[in-house]
């Protein structure tokens, strides 16, 4: 498995140089990837959440691109409905590009009607427009020039270039645990990426994956979490979400994980709650007792 690191790109105390630093705190310590979240209306259900100030998921990615070189840059994830989509598609090839690691694009719906109002994009249509969404994104990585016929986009003509370094394009790692995420995943994506997931969920979603990857005709998606940390004194039950407990408990969490087959683990500090968020300094705590004593510095290298 490959390890990364969630970078927290809004809140007080947010700055050019946080961002930098939580970056390069993530790749001294041998992390191999960091992945950065969407907003663009910080609407109040937003704030109350992911507080202002948001920097940017793909400007933010080109920031850290020619500073801090080493690391795999992605989305965990871009709300696909809110930019049109050879807009997203030449903002991620153009940071694949720009990256040494390469880019990964999470690809998600994201939750919030309210922003979805002031963008105006209808909410009750979001599944049906990332599906076509994300059908145009890959064509216009793979084509140029490019022609694209769909009930919410069309285009004809579209010179493309840059293409993505990554071959044969940037991976998509679709986000969500809904049915409808999974067959997703299954027809759009390189990899599934939950967050939050449970054991007991997963014993039910990775199996219900293979079958969805199987009725598409396409290998099964890579598994590829992002998982909360908090570290304490949490029962050990069902619902419990992994990366919640003891460090002990996260060890094993983390053994568990690469039993069902995960590729890549990204880890999460942010607790959900800005009252609750740490200082930089209590998330590079976390993340070295993370690599002392659950993941190991020779897994990290290795």
């Amino acid at each position: 498995m490959k390890f990364g690191v969630n970078l927290l790109n809004f809140g007080s105390g947010t700055t050019p140089e946080s961002l930098v630093r939580q970056a390069t705190d993530a790749r001294d310590l041998g992390f191999a990837f960091a992945m950065i979240s969407d907003h663009i209306a910080v609407t109040p259900d937003v704030h109350a959440v992911y507080p202002a100030p948001f920097y940017d998921q793909f400007l933010l990615a080109a920031h850290l691109a020619g500073r801090v070189p080493g690391l795999t840059l992605g989305t965990t994830i871009t709300v696909i409905p809110y930019r049109h989509p050879l807009q997203t598609a030449r903002l991620a090839a153009n940071v694949d590009q720009l990256t040494d690691g390469g880019f990964i694009l999470g690809a998600g719906v994201g939750w919030s009607a309210a922003e979805y109002r002031a963008l105006g994009v209808p909410f009750e249509e979001r599944g049906a427009i990332t599906d076509e969404y994300l059908t145009a994104i890959r064509a216009a990585w793979t084509q140029d020039p490019c022609d694209f016929q769909g009930r919410y986009v069309s285009f004809e003509g579209i010179r493309t270039a840059p293409a993505p370094a990554s071959t044969p394009h940037v991976p998509v790692w679709v986000g969500g645990d809904s049915p409808a995420a999974l067959r997703r995943a299954a027809r759009l994506g390189e990899a599934w990426h939950p967050f939050r997931p449970t054991l007991a969920a997963l014993r039910a979603q990775l199996p219900r994956l293979a079958e969805e990857a199987g009725r598409a005709g396409r290998p099964v998606p890579e598994f590829t979490p992002r998982i909360q940390l908090a570290v304490g004194a949490v029962p050990d039950t069902e619902d419990r979400p992994l990366g919640h407990g003891s460090i002990d408990r996260i060890r094993a969490d983390v053994e568990v994980l690469a039993e069902l087959g995960a590729t890549h683990v990204l880890f999460d500090t942010y607790p959900g709650d800005p009252a609750a968020r740490g200082s930089a300094d209590d998330d590079r705590r976390v993340l070295e007792l993370l690599v002392e004593k659950v993941i190991g510095a020779a897994a990290l290298t290795s």
